[in-house]
């Protein structure tokens, strides 16, 4: 599990365009660099996602650092502001629990929610909810579903 914020939570992919850059980013990084996505969710001033490594994991970092590379040239192309520092760092976790993945899971998918950006996590086109509600069997939709994440400890960031 991975978790990256903004350079001091300002929000900088609060416009539709700057979200799909990042999902789209994120996507076509994923699949260049092996990495199987399993849940993401891309938010104003930070993302997570949740992911199956490659047989060679340390190209994280590299899908890491090209994915800010790319989305804060972008941002500040599009904002007039050359060489502001656009993201702060990252986090990741190996999963290695199957119960603190499925939780994990459904709190990425959820995570639209927690901060209030909408009401249901299916309607936000940032984050994997829908994806997921669409493929995944209707035994481990509901498994997932109903996972508590309480009582997580993840890096998150609020929006207020």
């Amino acid at each position: 599990m991975v978790t990256a914020a903004t350079y001091t939570k300002r929000r900088l992919l609060q416009a539709p365009d700057r979200l799909t850059l990042v999902r789209d980013a994120l996507f076509g990084l994923a699949e260049e660099l092996g990495w199987l996505l399993q849940a993401w969710a891309i938010l104003p001033d930070h993302y997570h996602f949740i992911a199956v490594s490659p047989e060679h994991s340390e190209t994280l970092r590299a899908l890491i650092k090209r994915l800010h590379a790319s989305t804060a040239k972008a941002i500040n192309e599009g904002d007039r502001a050359p060489g502001r520092r656009v993201w702060f760092q990252y986090w990741d976790s190996h999963l290695t629990y199957e119960r603190s993945y499925s939780a994990r899971l459904n709190y990425v998918h959820q995570n639209p929610v927690r901060h209030r950006i909408v009401r249901q996590a299916e309607t936000y086109p940032w984050c994997s909810a829908a994806w997921f509600a669409r493929t995944a069997s209707p035994a481990f939709y509901r498994r997932i579903r109903s996972m508590p994440t309480d009582r997580l400890n993840i890096l998150d960031f609020d929006l207020d």
